[in-house]
């Protein structure tokens, strides 16, 4: 198996939808919401995908000015691909694009948090969140 990495692609919604449904990120995604699905593809800034020929079976999406700050929103690989060093790949595909002094953030999946110290991503205690239906006080 020889996966191939690209940063120049861009994704349908359906591909997107396609490739969370075989990942552990598929039940937290609005999968249904096929308007959602492309504004968030479309609204993405970057996104770093692995395809297996003409498979896509890992992606990572995400927003970013690429100089100060990247959020990576979705780190996702095909469940039948995990434990081959794709999701770290992903990350290095997406992180050749942007600038030196660019931090890589991310929210982690409970079932992930320990991926990411395994693979040198430090733990920060600052985020905040406000999720909808909450409103500022």
């Amino acid at each position: 198996m020889s996966i191939v990495y690209r940063t120049d692609l861009r994704l349908t919604a359906e591909q997107f939808i396609d490739v969370l449904s075989r990942t552990s990120l598929g039940p937290r995604r609005p999968l249904e919401d096929r308007d959602c699905m492309e504004a968030m593809v479309s609204h993405a800034s970057l996104i770093a995908t692995a395809w297996d020929g003409d498979v896509l079976v890992g992606v990572a999406r995400c927003v970013t000015d690429f100089v100060y700050a990247c959020y990576m929103s979705e780190l996702a690989v095909d469940e039948r691909y995990q434990r081959q060093g794709i999701g770290k790949e992903l990350i290095r595909a997406a992180r050749s694009r942007l600038g030196p002094r660019c931090r890589l953030r991310l929210l982690a999946a409970p079932d992930a948090t320990d991926y990411y110290s395994h693979i040198g991503f430090a733990h920060s205690p600052r985020c905040w969140e406000l999720t909808p239906g909450h409103e500022l006080k």
